[in-house]
């Protein structure tokens, strides 16, 4: 039988591979610590690697005269963006200011850059109700007792297994367990993302082939 990891299963897991908290009752503090455990290692996966299934497509109307939008939830980097399928550049804040410095004026957006961690500044500001289409990475709903599985848990098990093990060697103050801990999660990581290079060049080669 296959093995599918659920977060009820990958806590069991950590027990096992801890010796640790089984039970409320007979080991109280690292019970309740292992939910947090294993939201710090999915935190840690989302901020370490961009891999293609953290990418998230949204689409939302540009407004005319405005020029700040709201970021999805749970972005973490952008990827790319589009109007009506034509590319917008990133800049720095700085650059997108000094190009477009009377906001109140509209055009075309050429560029975008981060304005601060919740939103995006287009330059110049829009000035039609065109279509932006935007490709991000995002971190991956969060695991709980009502949320039982997400990407991480059907495709990179064995990561979210060591990254919570790696978060739990210090709190356990097992450190002589970090680099143990620290060589699989890199294994499973170094695969993982060797996968993803190999899906964007079979597409690449497919691309020229056509």
């Amino acid at each position: 039988m296959s093995y599918s990891m659920t977060y009820d299963s990958l806590l069991d897991d950590v027990r096992r591979y801890l010796e640790r908290g089984f039970t409320a009752e007979s080991d109280q503090i690292v019970y309740e610590q292992l939910p947090r455990l294993v939201t710090l290692g999915e935190r840690r996966i989302a901020r370490e690697l961009k891999v293609q299934g953290f990418i998230r497509a949204v689409t939302t109307p540009l407004q005319v005269g405005v020029a700040v939008y709201r970021k999805p939830d749970r972005w973490r980097d952008t990827v790319s963006m589009t109007i009506n399928g034509q590319p917008i550049f990133g800049r720095s804040y700085e650059f997108c200011r000094g190009y477009w410095s009377e906001e109140a004026q509209t055009a075309k957006p050429a560029y975008y850059a981060d304005y601060d961690y919740q939103h995006w500044l287009l330059a110049p500001t829009p000035n039609a109700t065109d279509t932006l289409e935007i490709l991000y990475y995002e971190q991956p709903r969060f695991l709980d007792d009502e949320f039982q599985t997400n990407w991480l848990t059907e495709y990179a098990p064995d990561l979210l297994l060591y990254a919570t093990l790696l978060e739990a060697a210090p709190f356990l103050k097992k450190d002589e367990r970090i680099q143990t801990w620290q060589a699989m999660y890199d294994r499973a990581a170094q695969a993982l993302s060797g996968e993803d290079l190999k899906r964007i060049l079979d597409r690449s080669a497919a691309r020229s082939e056509a």
